[in-house]
């Protein structure tokens, strides 16, 4: 038994599996626990929460164990007897907790590769991985899971091809970009893009006149640049942004064949600003 901090979602209503929870709050349980079965559930990967509740329609917490099991499962979820709600977190927050959760498992001596000249390339090829580049006109690739690929330099690109991995970029027109599910790609340059094509992924962009893109099926994508879009063109996607951006949605059918396709501009009035979105029935309806 030991305490343990980290992440937890639940569904719009902060409820997880019919069980009601409430931020700030403390629950404890006495009877005996079991992992899926019995207890209070979490999982220390931030990015291994979005298998569970994905970033479409879920809340998320930072949360506080106590008396946790010493079982394993297959990814980071973890079952305690107390379990305390410490804060809420939004998508951008989780997300940027999973990149620094992955970035904490690198193994930095023997599997790090780093290049500060410009026109460098990074590439990993196993698992909890770092490709890094601080330099511009740069490529930071990863082909195993939970890895991180990082750029600090504009015109460059951070991509990821394995699950749970995190591809950022800081600098002015680049591109993140993951294959994985449940992976997060994030810019904070102008005009970059940050592009998903697997299943529970979040793609996030702050700088202006950028795009976020999501193709996997239950992902979210958000901007909150000026003159930026967000785009959900997977099954059961949702998207937000600031004033004056622009959302595009498509809504599919349960075979994922393209039911129609909008876009429409945050305008805040008929459309708000940070406010969640997808496309029901033709229409742009609020996510409570």
């Amino acid at each position: 038994m030991s305490d343990k901090t980290g992440f937890k979602g639940f569904d719009k209503d902060w409820k997880c599996n019919g069980f009601q929870y409430e931020v700030g709050k403390t629950y404890e349980t006495k009877e005996d626990i079991k992992l899926c079965q019995k207890g209070f559930h979490f999982c220390e990967n931030p990015l291994d929460v979005f298998g569970y509740y994905p970033p479409t329609e879920s809340k998320f917490a930072e949360v506080e164990a106590d008396k946790c099991s010493k079982e394993k499962s297959e990814d980071s979820k973890i079952v305690c007897s107390s379990l305390h709600i410490k804060a809420e977190l939004s998508l951008q927050g989780i997300i940027s907790a999973g990149v620094k959760f992955i970035l904490d498992k690198v193994d930095w001596k023997n599997n790090k590769k780093s290049n500060t000249g410009y026109r460098s390339a990074a590439t990993n090829t196993g698992n909890w991985s770092a490709a890094t580049n601080t330099g511009e006109r740069s490529a930071a690739t990863n082909t195993g899971s939970q890895s991180a690929a990082t750029n600090t330099g504009d015109w460059s690109a951070a991509t990821n091809t394995g699950d749970w991995s995190a591809a950022t970029n800081t600098g002015e027109r680049s591109a993140a970009t993951n294959t994985g599910n449940q992976s997060a790609a994030t810019n904070t340059g102008s005009q970059s893009a940050a592009t998903n094509t697997g299943n529970w992924s979040a793609a996030t962009n702050t700088g202006e006149q950028s795009a976020a893109t999501n193709t996997g099926s239950q992902s979210a994508a958000e901007v909150s640049g000026k003159d930026s879009i967000a785009c959900g063109l997977g099954y059961k996607n949702k998207a937000k942004g600031a004033k004056n951006c622009w959302l595009v949605l498509v809504e599919r059918k349960d075979d994922y064949t393209i039911k129609t396709v909008k876009a429409v501009k945050v305008d805040g009035k008929k459309i708000k600003a940070d406010t969640w979105y997808e496309l029901k029935n033709g229409k742009f309806v609020e996510v409570k």
